[in-house]
């Protein structure tokens, strides 16, 4: 009985690590729930989106803002100047019917 509460309470911890896994960008963006931003960053559409969402969108997020710095270092520009192009780039990759930001959120 001992053993069958053990793996019980492994499969139960399992569900729950695979449960925790942040959500797939492309799952995020087909569900409207992320889009790309004209700054060059992710952002959040839907304000209820959640938390693994929005920690994913941080952590991109992050990423690209580190790939910015070495991109804008390694050709003599600002990070602003890159994120503009980072911007455009991915506005321009955006799906139809996927959300872009330039002054408000609407779909492309």
């Amino acid at each position: 009985m001992n053993r069958l509460f053990k793996i019980l309470l492994l499969s139960v911890g399992l569900f729950a690590a695979v449960a925790a896994f942040p959500a797939d960008i492309n799952t995020a963006k087909n569900q409207g729930l992320i889009g790309e931003r004209a700054d060059g960053y992710l952002g959040v559409v839907d304000p209820s989106a959640a938390a693994d969402v929005k920690t994913l969108v941080r952590e991109i997020n992050g990423k690209r803002r580190a790939e910015y710095d070495r991109i804008a270092k390694a050709n003599g520009l600002t990070r602003q100047e890159v994120e503009s192009l980072g911007g455009k780039k991915t506005i321009a990759k955006t799906r139809a019917g996927g959300w872009i930001y330039r002054t408000r959120w609407e779909k492309k």
